[in-house]
């Protein structure tokens, strides 16, 4: 199978791309413009390998993107490109406005224009899928989960431009045709998540013994979700979703924010003994909350594995100890990036 992936350079992108090219012998474009947080490092292990290619590109570039799909002539388009942090949005929602929102609609126009010329059994199994977020959905209360059918009510700039992206897709579908799928995911962690996301800046800082700074109270809730059970997911939805359907992807493991933190500090004390923390409550910080911040994010995964057959593998307390584990023994990727582009300062504060 021919598959495009946009911003296949990310956090969630690069671990697409290794996963299609090394478990499902694919071939992969991996199509990325290289913003801040895109790091062509997290591919070094399919680089060169005969199923992958990259591309510099930014899909808002309409003009380019219609040449790549022509020249590659895909099967599938896996898009994932995106501005993704929620506190950047509110600094900034610009960027949010056009990578997600006018971004979209350039790739769609594109994708829309090369599945007409195609013959009329590739137009047949062609498939667009768009890669969301549970954060369209808005805060839950203390009961119940986001399924397909929740209404979607977005707190911030960054989830209001996603919410967007969605319903174009949806409309592309719906007016012309296209062939299109959109996923739902809750948050992911894992190796190779860029340091201004909570946990790797978690684990980062109680590695140097820093202060780890916890929004509010500390008891919003996440759903989470490992990054390899997440790309499994999306290789099963663009091969046997249905067309026009929504899929929503969560790992089944919600915890407190406050949780999570001492889950990690308590992961890097027994993996790292060499190092002495200090007490727990001496390490957290509670800060000023983030404007907006929804309460509680939960997924109802159901459709997914009833029709698709998945099942997330990784509970919490393993996918933690392995994400831990590995930011300790990879300080060559992450301290470029902290040297760099990012030296955990507080951002969304608006």
């Amino acid at each position: 199978m021919r598959v495009v992936v946009t911003g296949g350079a990310g956090f969630i992108g690069s671990a697409l791309c290794r996963y299609l090219v090394t478990e499902c012998g694919w071939q992969v474009l991996n199509i990325d413009k290289l913003t801040y947080a895109a790091d062509q490092r997290s591919l070094a292990a399919i680089e060169g390998a005969p199923g992958y290619r990259f591309m510099q590109a930014d899909i808002a570039d309409g003009d380019k993107i219609a040449r790549i799909l022509d020249e590659f002539k895909p099967d599938a388009i896996m898009h994932l490109a995106a501005e993704s942090h929620v506190d950047r949005s509110i600094d900034g929602p610009g960027d949010f406005i056009e990578t997600n929102i006018v971004g979209t609609y350039r790739l769609l126009d594109a994708a829309l224009y090369y599945w007409r010329g195609l013959a009329p059994d590739r137009q047949q199994n062609f498939r667009f899928l768009h890669v969301s977020t549970d954060e369209v959905y808005g805060s839950l209360g203390a009961q119940g989960l986001f399924d397909e059918n929740s209404r979607y009510q977005p707190n911030s700039p960054y989830s209001a431009s996603k919410a967007s992206s969605d319903h174009l897709v949806r409309a592309w579908h719906h007016t012309y045709g296209l062939p299109v799928l959109i996923s739902n995911c809750s948050n992911n962690y894992g190796p190779f998540q860029f340091p201004e996301k909570f946990i790797p800046l978690m684990i980062l800082n109680a590695m140097a013994g820093r202060k780890l700074p916890v929004y509010g109270d500390g008891h919003n809730i996440r759903d989470w979700l490992h990054v390899n059970d997440h790309v499994a997911a999306l290789r099963l939805i663009v091969q046997h979703g249905q067309v026009g359907e929504t899929y929503n992807v969560g790992g089944r493991n919600e915890a407190r924010n406050i949780d999570i933190v001492h889950q990690v500090i308590s992961h890097v004390r027994d993996l790292s003994p060499h190092r002495t923390l200090p007490k727990d409550d001496a390490l957290i910080e509670f800060v000023q909350d983030r404007p907006g911040h929804d309460r509680r994010y939960a997924i109802d995964a159901t459709k997914l594995e009833n029709r698709l057959g998945w099942q997330a593998q990784y509970d919490l307390d393993r996918g933690l100890r392995d994400t831990v584990a590995w930011y300790l023994n990879h300080e060559q990727w992450w301290q470029p990036i902290l040297d760099r582009k990012y030296q955990g300062q507080r951002l969304g504060v608006a």
